[in-house]
């Protein structure tokens, strides 16, 4: 009986974390293509449409799963959170999985538009799916754009701790999943030239063999012809260890250990394991 419902709860996690996944792949591939397919939008709405999207898939998923929706928060979590080792690959494959299926969504929804504007599926609408260095036009190499994604994705991590920690002052009244889309949002517009801000395995992975299979074919290479791939994946998984270590370093280890619940916390599964 508890071997049953211990698989049945993992199968709720994965369920949960595939659906926020997909939520968060909906608003931000599927804005993306507006922006560049339709011509409406800016780098702005690119944004904050991502940040929305990051911040309802969160609060989909939070309770059931802890809501990581990205491999390199689960990543970090299991290093640094206790979370359990034995669910990191499962969780990455359910998050590919969902970022993948929103990919198709769009995919699919936008094919008309796509079509028209970019004929052959080139490197000028692959960026709709996934991220190239130098957004695809900018005088950015591969390294240059791991450099960033370590960069960002570490930012992100630290921030996530900060936000998240119940040791410190984190957001009550279950905001944190609406703060944690606001750090998207920053990261978007403050770290977006070099490498298009994936700071996520999953949602550049999913969405890159998503489009591969329906008409990319060099979606695994960048505009220089070079293997590319490989850059959105192990530069977040880098960075979000780089970040929370140094989250635990200089803040989460000075804090008080508090007693109890918080005043006003509604016992729960917060976002990331009580991170």
């Amino acid at each position: 009986m508890a071997e049953r419902l211990k698989a049945r709860s993992m199968l709720g996690e994965l369920a949960a974390e595939f659906a926020g996944t997909l939520i968060l792949i909906l608003f931000g591939v599927g804005v993306v293509a507006q922006v560049v397919a339709g011509g409406f939008g800016d780098h702005d709405s690119i944004a904050w449409a991502w940040g929305l999207g990051v911040t309802l898939g969160v609060y989909v998923a939070a309770r059931i799963s802890g809501a990581h929706l990205n491999p390199a928060v689960t990543i970090a979590m299991a290093v640094f959170k206790g979370f359990e080792w034995r669910k990191v690959a499962p969780f990455a494959l359910a998050q590919i999985a969902g970022a993948f299926v929103a990919a198709l969504i769009v995919r699919f929804n936008y094919a008309e538009v796509l079509a028209k504007v970019d004929p052959g599926h080139t490197v000028k609408t692959q960026g709709v799916f996934s991220t190239l260095p130098g957004n695809g036009v900018l005088p950015v190499g591969t390294w240059g754009a791991f450099r960033d994604q370590v960069i960002g994705t570490a930012i992100l991590l630290f921030l996530i701790l900060a936000v998240t920690d119940v040791h410190s002052t984190p957001p009550l009244a279950n905001l944190a999943p609406f703060i944690i889309g606001l750090i998207v949002v920053a990261i978007g517009m403050a770290w977006g030239t070099n490498a298009g801000y994936a700071i996520n395995p999953a949602r550049d992975l999913g969405p890159r063999l998503a489009s591969f299979i329906t008409g990319y074919h060099t979606a695994w290479r960048d505009q220089y012809g070079q293997l590319y791939f490989w850059v959105p994946i192990v530069g977040p998984i880098i960075g979000g260890l780089l970040g929370a270590g140094l989250y635990q370093l200089l803040v989460g280890r000075f804090l008080p250990i508090a007693e109890g619940p918080e005043p006003g916390r509604v016992p729960e599964k917060d976002s990331f394991e009580n991170a």
